[in-house]
């Protein structure tokens, strides 16, 4: 993780940036890397509408946006939309969308991308950008290319693909990933409300959401070329 000079974590949805990586952004921040976070969607397609519900098809992209904005000043970093159409992505032409992505790369110039690992994404926009960010890199002149990480979150992936290469644990500084978390409320608010239940079950709650969350793995992609 050391020696990084600019990291760009490419993932769908607002909101993927805490889950997914909090943890190793607080990290980079306080080396004092920079942090760009290309969110491909607003997120419009999202099945949480706040509880209570207070979002409808019409108004929640506008809230993804205000909850994503608040997310990554939470976070300290800066983020860019790349303009596609929620649960879509799978169905655009991945060499289109891998040379948008190449190009805002070649923009940045980061050392490390970080995105979903393809077929081990889980939701089919996750295993799709990653696909077309990981085509992105290898697009790229092999001299510029930056390294990157792919985080694979299915159940088996363990089994399928081996231990990953970085486990970055967070179970002592879990509170950080919580609070960017419910930064996304339309989508955490279940989450928070769990979370202030006084009987036995909040312990257990907050105990497997910990071991869901408080460890973020990722693999180093290798390119054959």
């Amino acid at each position: 993780m050391d020696n990084q000079t600019h990291v760009v974590i490419v993932y769908p949805h607002p909101d993927d940036e805490s889950f997914g990586g909090a943890g190793i952004i607080k990290k980079f921040r306080q080396e004092g890397v920079p942090v760009t976070y290309l969110c491909g969607t607003l997120g419009e397609m999202g099945r949480n509408m706040g509880t209570p519900t207070f979002a409808n098809r019409e108004t929640l992209a506008d809230i993804r946006k205000e909850e994503l904005k608040d997310a990554c000043e939470y976070l300290d970093i800066d983020y860019q939309y790349l303009g596609y159409r929620d649960k879509t992505i799978e169905f655009e032409k991945q060499e289109e969308v891998a040379n948008h992505i190449k190009e805002v790369l070649e923009t940045l110039q980061p050392s490390l991308v970080v995105t979903h690992y393809p077929e081990h994404g889980v939701h089919p926009d996750h295993n799709a950008l990653g696909a077309a960010t990981i085509e992105a890199v290898r697009l790229m002149d092999k001299a510029d290319r930056p390294t990157v990480w792919a985080s694979a979150i299915t159940n088996d992936f363990e089994k399928v693909l081996g231990e990953p290469d970085i486990v970055y644990s967070i179970e002592d500084d879990f509170e950080y990933k919580l609070n960017a978390i419910l930064k996304h409320k339309s989508q955490a608010e279940g989450m928070f409300e769990k979370m202030q239940d006084t009987s036995g079950e909040h312990q257990v709650f907050v105990d497997g959401l910990k071991n869901r969350l408080g460890k973020e793995r990722f693999f180093t992609w290798k390119f054959e070329d």
